[in-house]
């Protein structure tokens, strides 16, 4: 599953961009996704103090794109 984010520049709220976080577990179980989440979260969060987390949803592996 990936935890996917939406993120912007707590310096410059209006840009924004998306990340992905890869989580180890390859079931596609959204209610493991969720539990976990919070502490994915807080641990991404302070590697990138600079960045506020606008939004945030678990999403299958398969269902999207791969980045480029």
């Amino acid at each position: 599953m990936f935890l996917l984010l939406s993120v912007c520049l707590i310096a410059e709220p209006t840009k924004c961009h998306d990340e992905r976080i890869n989580l180890t577990f390859d079931n596609p179980n959204p209610f493991l996704c969720l539990r976990n989440s919070q502490a994915t979260l807080a641990a991404w969060q302070e590697e990138h103090p600079d960045l506020h987390v606008k939004s945030w949803r678990c999403a299958p592996k398969g269902s999207v794109p791969d980045k480029t």
